[in-house]
């Protein structure tokens, strides 16, 4: 056989074999042409789709709140190697108003959408950046009128609505909604900046009409992003506490996104005699009071039509003597529909409040699994570091909850509720009852002033009712749990706390004596209120030592696991330090007061600041063990977010500008981390 022969024998064999090893490559390709064809139709979907894009369109991601994020590319593997990739300063400094004001706290957590990263700053000040440079693309001014005295300067974010069927002139299709701290609600257009010429008057709508608005209109506020559900948006109010028993109403109103067209308001103070609540504010009390308002976030459930508010206390908050009752729907998270504002189930978490236990979380949310079967339900975290886990369609727990006996007030006109609910599972995730053994202090001196301190004041656990001697609450006002809310893994089933321990010591004080205990007493940390129309004025402080440490024992900041298929707590780490307390070793372990919340990522990452130091931190999701710790150049009083650009980078964005009322590190900044 010749050498032809043979080239053309072994390359014939040659060609079969490569053609064998090809044929079911062919046959893939064949077939994912054919799918490809066949999504055609849907590939300008699946391009627009949030998830796709890696984009954070709603202040917690989605509209029910879980603050979790499908991205990746930062994982627990490589989190260590996280840099800043760029750094914008807002111009707007905390500082303290000509008017005066109760706080000044950066706390926005920024949308992106559309390629843009859209926040607004304490002053409301509305601002597009680059989400890749942080350049500034434009900003927009609401010009707040900075003389004025404010009861808390912040802004937690702008909602966002994308009009269905665009104008021809396509101008104002996508808006940025902002609520101001002179209670304004304000469309922009999201391209330019412009208010929106056919949202109210210009752009705008005076949220004060309607609203019976006392003490020069200081304490009537927005101070969290509205709510966007089947064009409307919803949104309610912030109220400064205890200056009278006859505050501003907390009505709950939804407007057209379109016109601003008012189209239905709701009063959790029931004004109607049909409705059931009413029975629960004894005689005409409803009429004598106001607030148990929406301060915090609400959530969305689009498809069944549902929006769930969470509604603070009833005015004032420590003395009920005019308002006896179990007062439902304050202290409540309620169901809503979404389209008409009626109510479609409650579930009050305290009755008859005195305690400044507002509901003050976003309601999350969630899908649990029991017996093979998906249930929607919602997750609320309280004050009182209670966490109930409810049906979304029925407000039915999905725990067991008990109604247990609880102190009576000792106070003349007042008649506290005799129980209190109390979930049996999960746990409560913080300590309930500070006691004169319980006392702490960094050496014997601070733990015997401490002990001091609390043996001249009534304290028989949580729910024990202020008092003229002096009551402690534990835990204090501030939680629990507060506005942060809680972050989803829906992977691994877990929520994710961060909460604080620091009691507080309330006493009312008999109107006759008010004036002068207030002219003469104070003292650093005493916050006096006068609840007008009641025999009772009030002062609460910390529970501090001499050197201004808390009394009960650390730590005084945690993050805390929870597995909401069985209740039971994963783990618990201690969150933050203290700065004053950075040369002491042990204080790492002591945690810190901490108001901002936390994202959790595809990645099994947890991320939080929120601490009084300057740290953004990254746990991993399922055993709490620090991962990574990052130097802001501020307090971060806010939650984090995070998107994904189109080159395939993923960044993790904070606001960090302090919280005067934490006395912490005061800025302007908003920070991106990303992987070099």
């Amino acid at each position: 056989m010749g050498d032809a022969t043979r080239w053309g024998i072994t390359s014939t064999r040659c060609l079969v074999q490569a053609l064998e090893r090809l044929f079911p490559l062919i046959i893939q390709a064949i077939a994912w042409l054919a799918i490809v064809g066949m999504l055609g139709g849907c590939l300008p979907a699946l391009r627009d789709d949030p998830i796709t894009l890696g984009e954070w369109p709603s202040y917690g991601n989605d509209i029910g709140g879980t603050r979790y994020s499908p991205l990746a590319q930062i994982d627990r593997g490589n989190v260590g190697r996280l840099r800043v990739a760029w750094t914008y300063r807002t111009g707007e400094v905390g500082g303290v108003s000509p008017g005066g004001l109760g706080f000044i706290a950066f706390e926005a957590t920024p949308l992106m959408i559309d390629g843009t990263l859209f926040l607004s700053t304490p002053y409301n000040r509305v601002i597009a950046l680059d989400p890749e440079t942080g350049r500034e693309r434009w900003r927009y001014d609401p010009a707040i009128d900075r003389t004025r005295r404010f009861a808390i300067l912040t802004s937690r974010g702008v909602s966002t609505w994308l009009d269905p069927a665009p104008r021809a002139d396509g101008v104002c299709r996508r808006r940025i909604f902002v609520g101001t701290v002179d209670a304004r609600l304000i469309a922009v257009d999201a391209a330019t900046g412009t208010p929106c010429a056919s949202f109210g008057r210009n752009g705008q709508i005076d949220l004060t009409e309607g609203i019976d608005v006392s003490d020069e209109r200081c304490c009537y506020q927005v101070t969290s992003p509205a709510a966007v559900v089947g064009g409307l948006v919803v949104v309610g109010s912030a109220i400064g506490d205890n200056r009278a028993a006859d505050l501003e109403r907390g009505v709950v109103r939804a407007y057209d996104a379109w016109t601003g067209a008012l189209r239905w308001s709701w009063d959790p103070i029931p004004p109607r005699a049909p409705d059931p609540a009413r029975a629960t504010w004894a005689g005409d009390s409803w009429r004598r009071t106001g607030a148990a308002n929406v301060w915090s976030v609400m959530s969305v459930d689009a498809e069944r039509d549902l929006i769930f508010v969470p509604t603070s206390s009833p005015s004032p908050d420590f003395y009920g003597g005019q308002r006896l009752g179990a007062n439902v729907y304050a202290n409540s998270v309620v169901a809503l529909r979404a389209s008409t504002g009626e109510v479609v189930w409650h579930f009050q978490v305290v009755h008859h409040d005195l305690w400044d236990y507002d509901v003050p979380a976003q309601p999350v949310l969630v899908n649990l699994t029991r017996n093979g079967q998906s249930i929607p339900a919602v997750v609320v975290a309280t004050k009182m570091g209670h966490l109930y886990v409810l049906h979304r369609e029925t407000g039915v727990s999905l725990f067991p909850v008990e109604e247990r006996a609880v102190p009576r007030s000792t106070v003349p006109g007042e008649e506290a509720w005799p129980t209190q609910p109390f979930p049996v599972r999960p746990r409560p995730l913080v300590p309930s009852r500070l006691t004169v053994d319980d006392a702490w202090g960094a050496d014997a001196s601070e733990r015997d002033a401490c002990r001091a301190r609390i043996a001249r004041l009534r304290s028989e656990g949580i729910f024990t009712p202020p008092s003229i001697e002096g009551t402690v609450t534990f835990p204090g006002y501030g939680g629990g749990m507060n506005w942060s809310s809680v972050s989803h893994d829906p992977v691994r089933g877990l929520v994710i706390a961060n909460t604080n321990r620091l009691a507080f010591a309330v006493t009312l004080i008999p109107r006759d004596r008010y004036q002068q205990e207030r002219t003469t007493g104070a003292r650093r940390g005493r916050e006096f209120a006068p609840q007008r129309g009641t025999p009772y004025g009030m002062y609460r402080e910390a529970l501090l030592s001499p050197r201004g440490l808390p009394c009960n024992p650390p730590p005084w900041g945690a993050l805390t696991a929870v597995d909401l298929a069985t209740g039971d707590v994963r783990w618990e780490v201690p969150l933050g330090a203290h700065p004053e307390l950075s040369a002491q070793a042990e204080a790492r372990d002591w945690g810190s007061l901490n108001f901002g919340g936390s994202l959790t990522t595809a990645g099994g990452l947890v991320f939080i600041a929120a601490a009084r130091d300057t740290t953004l931190r990254a746990f991993d999701v399922e055993t709490g063990k620090l991962l990574w710790e990052g130097d802001l150049p501020a307090s971060a009083q806010a939650t984090p977010m995070t998107y994904r650009r189109r080159s395939g980078k993923q960044f993790v964005v904070i606001a960090a500008g302090g919280h005067s009322g934490l006395r912490t590190k005061m800025g302007d900044y908003v920070v991106a981390f990303a992987l070099p």
